[in-house]
């Protein structure tokens, strides 16, 4: 069941099931919440505090975004990893809890390393699954200049099927066909949400000198196959004081823990074990 909180003058939306371990899950754009359903009903003993980003799914985007700090588009808004991580605090104040276990896929990675930066008294242990500390290169902030581009010029139907066909592992495709037209049904992010985003994600800092400061423990699962973040990437977090545990799945693609749900809750279900009372 969809509960709302705010943040500032913007309505959010998040689901909270369960009791146990307060772990709170961070999604990938530009799906929802509902991606981490599949891996949610594999962990016993938790309790899964699930929102959807600021513009995603039930959550709105709100109208006083900042304009201009993305060179290449300098009119587009921007939605910044801190404007997120600010909302994702406000969650935590509203549920009055202390702190939390971190889970995050993708952007859900980059807005829990601005949380740790803003609030590491928060954050308990952070689990992160195909994302990285590194910013954007300057191929990077190109693809993301052209996506803008397009989804003003034509919409975002056509890039959202794209998305899926690219970022969803073959294994899981060729396994499990309909895994395409699920996960394509929950990407409905608006074409200003999408171009929002886009100039966010190509803006965000450089995390990987936040990756020293870690001192709580890390879980860092990558997809084999993501096309956009490789293991090489994650190998990053190896720094992390606090210490990481480290796994890639050879045929998951980016969107790994709605692919294999299963084995990525073999992987995270003994290592919350060191949570237990």
């Amino acid at each position: 069941m969809s509960e709302f909180y705010h943040s500032g003058s913007v309505r959010l939306g998040f689901s909270d099931a369960g009791s146990g371990l307060p772990i709170l899950f961070l999604h990938p754009t530009p799906l929802d919440g509902d991606y981490w359903r599949p891996l949610v009903q594999q962990l016993l003993n938790v309790r899964a505090i699930v929102p959807d980003l600021r513009g995603h799914g039930i959550s709105e985007l709100g109208s006083d975004l900042p304009v201009g700090g993305f060179a290449r588009v300098p009119d587009a808004p921007l939605l910044t990893m801190s404007q997120m991580a600010g909302d994702i605090l406000a969650l935590l104040d509203h549920l009055r809890l202390v702190s939390a276990v971190f889970a995050g896929c993708s952007i859900g990675g980059y807005v829990m390393l601005e949380i740790w930066r803003m609030a590491p008294e928060r954050v308990r242990a952070m689990t992160f699954i195909c994302s990285k500390p590194q910013p954007e290169n300057e191929e990077g902030a190109t693809r993301r200049a052209a996506i803008i581009a397009r989804a003003n010029g034509e919409g975002v139907a056509t890039l959202y099927d794209e998305f899926v066909a690219n970022l969803t592992g073959e294994a899981a495709r060729l396994d499990r066909p309909e895994i395409v037209g699920e996960l394509r049904s929950r990407m409905t992010v608006s074409v200003k949400g999408l171009v929002a985003v886009q100039a966010g994600l190509a803006t965000r800092p450089d995390s990987v000198p936040t990756v020293s400061s870690i001192h709580v423990p890390v879980l860092a699962i990558a997809g084999g196959a993501d096309p956009t973040v490789s293991p090489a990437d994650m190998e990053a977090f190896q720094r992390a004081p606090g210490g990481c545990r480290s796994h890639t799945l050879p045929v998951a693609g980016h969107f790994a823990a709605y692919e294999q749900p299963r084995t990525v809750a073999a992987l995270i279900a003994p290592w919350l074990r060191q949570f237990d009372a």
